[in-house]
């Protein structure tokens, strides 16, 4: 594992609480944990600002007192979206973690998830929760469009699958987690994640239940705090499947895919709510029984619909237009 040198920044930050992240080459991707990682490729990204953590309540509070913006899990569903559901789930709610009472079959998250009515950012367990004591931590429950508002809004946008990845390694070149290859060095839990056997036993190494305040463990190599654990965080991608075509010669410069056309989407089924998004960093439900990908390489789709009770975001600065 060797750790680059980041250069410095060719501006002041443009607002308070941002880090540069240096451009660079990097290897993007892994084959030694799930197949939608693979290939390994080579992709340069040019550098950027990047929030030093994830967006949080009272953040994202003041955004919502400032413009009056109702997010995606405050508005009923249109019936039209959802053939065949069940017309009282089409009330305003999100998903929200239920832990099982003991072991169950992995293969079906209905297990440990429910679609809770009033479920928010702003009530994330449903009626009667609040944000009391939690100003703090991040903001979950937010959809894709949700996150794309306060980014228009705040002056900032959402970083593409590469410049996350590349900001999440920290200049470590080849490390599995952003702070190296150990999962515990010195016995220290480094990042907000599921320890015991998910989703029923959690032994709490870390401390934490559920999310944790921004900050609650120590920074990557670019001082970026919680980039991995705590919850995932969206990106400006939409979901496919990394090409395995690249010609060593060719390294692709600040990759993106922004068109839905070429994502993972349901196929033949209309709708722009079915698209996927990638989101990147694993959350506090990360467990290595079943999800290990509080890594930087760990990848995700999700509905662009859809906010769940682990998903944040933090946004990024590009000095120039990609």
């Amino acid at each position: 594992m060797s750790l680059a040198s980041p250069s410095d920044p060719p501006l002041a930050a443009p607002s308070a609480g941002m880090v540069w992240v240096p451009g660079g080459e990097f290897a993007m991707g892994s084959e030694q944990f799930y197949p939608e990682e693979a290939p390994v490729r080579r992709v340069a990204v040019d550098g950027f600002w990047m929030d030093e953590h994830l967006v949080t309540n009272e953040e994202f509070t003041t955004f919502v007192n400032a413009t009056g913006y109702v997010t995606v899990a405050e508005r009923p569903l249109a019936a039209a979206d959802y053939p065949g559901a069940d017309p009282t789930l089409l009330a305003p709610g999100s998903v929200v973690f239920r832990r099982s009472n003991g072991p169950v079959d992995l293969r079906d998250n209905r297990m440990w998830w429910e679609y809770v009515l009033g479920a928010s950012w702003s009530r994330p367990e449903g009626g009667g929760s609040d944000l009391d004591g939690r100003a703090q931590h991040p903001v979950v429950h937010v959809s894709w469009e949700d996150v794309h508002a306060f980014a228009r809004w705040s002056g900032k946008q959402l970083p593409t699958e590469a410049e996350w990845e590349f900001a999440a390694r920290g200049g470590l070149t080849d490390a599995i987690f952003a702070w190296g290859d150990e999962h515990f060095p010195g016995g220290r839990a480094m990042a907000n994640t599921w320890q015991g056997e998910f989703p029923w036993q959690n032994l709490l190494v870390d401390g934490y239940e559920g999310t944790s305040p921004v900050g609650s463990f120590p920074p990557n190599g670019y001082g970026l705090l919680d980039i991995t654990g705590n919850v995932w965080e969206w990106t400006s991608d939409y979901y496919t499947t990394p090409s395995s075509n690249q010609h060593s010669c060719c390294v692709p410069s600040n990759p993106r895919v922004a068109s839905p056309d070429d994502s993972y989407a349901a196929a033949g089924e209309p709708g722009s709510h079915l698209a996927r998004m990638v989101i990147k960093g694993g959350s506090h439900l990360c467990a290595p029984n079943y999800c290990l990908r509080y890594r930087p390489a760990a990848r995700q789709p999700q509905m662009v619909d859809t906010g769940t009770a682990h998903l944040g975001f933090r946004c990024i600065t590009r000095p120039t237009s990609i």
